[in-house]
């Protein structure tokens, strides 16, 4: 029977035309446009320079700082009030006033000093604007060397396409079984299985079973992108991305279910379950780490399968970790999947 059920849900699979170009196209989209859009990486920033110094250290710093990749001068007002009408008109984000006797205290060995003025209309933009060039200004009176592990390059790719990876499992094998059983309801199809022997636990298995084909099929098309796209591979094992992978599937693919089973409508399961995804990535550390987030919310986020899979894709990823360092996130998924799985088949009830 659980055949059966299988190789009926791999027909239905199949009559949708539209599906097979969704597989095919979602990830390509998330993948290609996603990492380079998805980025707190400033560049560009314009910035106004004020010069009182005209030494060889201020001509020094001025050289520097044309030669980044972050700032482009774009003037050189000659007092501190005209380098801020610059910044209210928008042209300028950045503001850097050198004062008199800077290359004299650095010689000296005073502590020099220098006033740097940032928009902060965008406190991203401003706060890292402020944090690059006070890296630069520090550099001045002494070298230091900064080593920096799993990113050497600080690329912000390289960062976030393990966790597109996960979004696209979340949307895919989210989604698509959330509209599976309420989909059959409004189609009717669902009370000749009704009027079956089949028991619960059987029916709910061969739902969640082709959403596994998928998933992995999507995951080895994301790693694919990743590799001739990025140049960007596991520095681990990668049979232990697909052991989490299989686990993390498990655990969408239930959660889809169980809003499937108790939604009326497709509207109301596809919202239901945009709902949940939405809260899931904020909390994921996706976007913002989970350590900059509050105490509350940071606990909150331990119930977020999304956040303990996501790390598991980076720490695998990029800092080439082994099974028994992910032991820990894979413990949690597979108690997030035995939750869902178990209420997939409480919450589905067989009409008479």
């Amino acid at each position: 029977m659980l055949r059966y059920l299988i190789e009926k849900e791999f027909r239905q699979l199949k009559r949708n035309s539209f599906l097979p170009k969704l597989i095919l196209v979602f990830p390509c989209m998330i993948m290609l446009v996603l990492p380079w859009a998805a980025t707190l990486e400033i560049e560009d920033l314009r910035i106004a320079l004020i010069d009182h110094d005209r030494s060889t250290t201020s001509e020094r710093l001025t050289h520097r700082i044309e030669a980044s990749r972050y700032f482009v001068l774009t003037g050189f007002p000659s007092t501190y009030r005209k380098g801020i009408e610059l910044i209210e008109k928008d042209k300028a984000d950045i503001l850097l006033e050198i004062p008199r006797d800077f290359e004299k205290d650095i010689i000296n060995g005073r502590d020099a000093s220098a006033l740097i003025a940032v928009n902060a209309v965008n406190g991203t933009k401003g706060g890292l604007g402020n944090v690059y060039l006070t890296q630069i200004l520090q550099s001045q009176p002494s070298q230091s060397s900064v080593r920096y592990l799993f990113n050497p390059h600080l690329e912000y790719k390289v960062f976030m396409v393990p966790a597109m990876m996960t979004m696209v499992l979340v949307l895919l094998c989210g989604f698509l079984p959330a509209l599976n059983v309420v989909g059959e309801k409004e189609a009717g199809t669902i009370e000749q299985i009704n009027v079956t022997p089949v028991s619960r636990f059987t029916f709910i298995l061969a739902k969640l079973l082709p959403y596994w084909l998928i998933g992995f099929i999507v995951l080895s098309l994301c790693m694919a992108l990743a590799w001739a796209v990025y140049g960007l591979t596991p520095a681990g094992n990668l049979l232990n991305i697909y052991l989490a992978a299989l686990v993390f599937i498990f655990v969408v693919s239930g959660l889809g279910l169980v809003i499937s089973n108790y939604s009326a409508t497709m509207q109301q399961a596809m919202f239901v379950m945009w709902f949940c995804m939405l809260i899931f990535i904020l909390m994921s550390g996706l976007f913002t780490p989970i350590s900059s987030m509050p105490e509350w919310a940071q606990v909150i986020t331990y119930a977020n399968p999304l956040r303990h899979f996501m790390e598991v894709m980076r720490m695998v990823y990029l800092k080439g970790s082994g099974l028994t360092d992910i032991l820990p996130q894979l413990g949690i998924l597979s108690a997030f999947a035995v939750t869902f799985y178990g209420w997939a088949i409480i919450s589905y009830k067989k009409q008479q």
